[in-house]
């Protein structure tokens, strides 16, 4: 039983690491560039103020939070619904699923949002995991 537990805080972890770590470079963009990107979101996609400035804020903070492991599953949560967001408001669909690897389309697919979207799922199910904030404050590991 122990190999279990250990292995599954160690899936977390890595779960964790590697999506707050892909994603926190494009909400620290975002952040750095806030006004741009809040136009960007209102102007080019019709996302209400309000919403925008929540995307902006979730993508950079939830990311944080989801590589120290402080509610976890909730940060994930709300990365699952971003990448959600992304998918259908960002027009990805409409550009299939390959990213613009060759610069011959107007935008890029979804594959990378479904990644985002499969790992942030796992992270759900597995929760933070031995090494988090989350067992330090409850005094348990959270699988």
């Amino acid at each position: 039983m122990q190999t279990n537990f250990q292995t599954g805080s160690m899936v977390s972890l890595i779960l964790r690491l590697t999506l707050g770590g892909v994603l926190l470079p494009h909400g620290y963009q975002k952040i750095t560039n806030f006004n741009n990107v809040l136009y960007h979101l209102q102007h080019d996609y019709q996302v209400p103020a309000f919403l925008s400035v929540v995307a902006i804020l979730t993508e950079f903070i939830a990311p944080l939070l989801l590589v120290v492991g402080f509610r976890t599953r909730i940060m994930a949560l709300l990365l699952v619904l971003l990448m959600t967001g992304a998918i259908v408001m960002g027009n990805h669909l409409q550009h299939g699923f390959f990213m613009n690897w060759f610069g011959n389309q107007k935008g890029e697919g979804f594959e990378y949002h479904l990644l985002a979207i499969g790992i942030g799922l796992a992270i759900i199910t597995l929760g933070s995991g031995k090494w988090s904030v989350d067992a330090l404050l409850f005094k348990k590991a959270t699988n």
